[in-house]
């Protein structure tokens, strides 16, 4: 007769998932946002991993998480497992002949940059597909299944970057406020860049009575339609503003450009995870 006994049970891997995002961000919000759980599911799971191993792993206080000394000693290991599961993910999803990009970008990007550029990619590669997550942060390429991201970021040296643009600023506004002083103009906002016009007075040298003051907009693709109607003036960001600036739907108020130091990144996973077709399609965002 056979014997199937039972057999030594380790913790679920949600909750090792779980524990090493938030010892990696030292944060169980940052955690949640990275695996699109809420910080209650992660606390939950880190609770039971804790309960398995009969040992507290994080401090919790008012002003937010801590790792305990036997967590900080888990970091590394967890961190190593978790990479190399990432990377065979990303192997075995890369066996698939069907290329289809997974892109995440921020929202204004998704909206205003990449549409166009990917319609072209499309026209002279018909077998590629594209699939675009607009988000507010970067995901990390070492761990989730995007091939691409595109983002505002200030450019350093990491050989999986592709600067696409510097990111200049300068106020635009519709051709029929053209002329109007800056100062009877309603400032419109974008609320993610909520200090462009501060940054652009100081750029410039020129005073604003009240740089925060004036419509605000979840989007900055609303603030762009807001602006080609005539609402007011908007901070333009070069590279989003191309085509309302081509179309001739949007104007600048001022011959002067400023940098602002950022610019908007490429970043591609690294070459062990990366499909065979990003780069090249990498390098047609960039010269497109």
């Amino acid at each position: 007769m056979s014997v199937s006994p039972d057999r030594p049970k380790g913790p679920p891997l949600n909750a090792m998932r779980a524990f090493e995002a938030a010892a990696r961000h030292v944060s169980f919000v940052t955690a949640a946002d990275e695996l699109g759980v809420t910080p209650g599911a992660i606390s939950q799971h880190i609770k039971a991993l804790e309960g398995w191993a009969g040992v507290a792993l994080f401090r919790r206080n008012a002003q937010g998480v801590k790792l305990t000394s036997a967590g900080q000693s888990l970091v590394r290991d967890f961190a190593h497992a978790f990479d190399a599961l990432a990377t065979a993910t990303h192997r075995l999803r890369n066996l698939d002949p069907r290329a289809d990009i997974h892109i995440a970008a921020l929202p204004c990007v998704a909206q205003l940059w990449l549409p166009p550029r990917l319609g072209r990619i499309r026209e002279g590669n018909p077998g590629l597909s594209f699939s675009v997550t607009a988000m507010e942060t970067p995901p990390s390429l070492s761990r989730e299944l995007f091939d691409l991201s595109v983002f505002f970021a200030t450019p350093d040296s990491n050989p999986d970057q592709i600067v696409l643009a510097h990111d200049t600023i300068f106020p635009v506004s519709a051709p029929k406020l053209e002329g109007t002083a800056l100062s009877e103009l309603p400032l419109l906002h974008d609320q993610t860049w909520s200090g462009d016009w501060a940054t652009w007075s100081k750029l410039s040298g020129m005073l604003l009575d009240d740089p925060a003051k004036g419509p605000k907009y979840s989007l900055y693709s609303l603030a762009v339609e807001e602006a080609k109607a005539g609402a007011g003036a908007l901070m333009g960001h070069a590279c989003l503003i191309e085509e309302a600036l081509a179309s001739g739907r949007l104007v600048p108020l001022f011959e002067q450009i400023f940098t602002t130091g950022r610019a908007l990144v490429l970043e591609m996973p690294h070459s062990s995870r990366r499909r065979p077709e990003v780069e090249r399609i990498a390098g047609l965002l960039r010269d497109g």
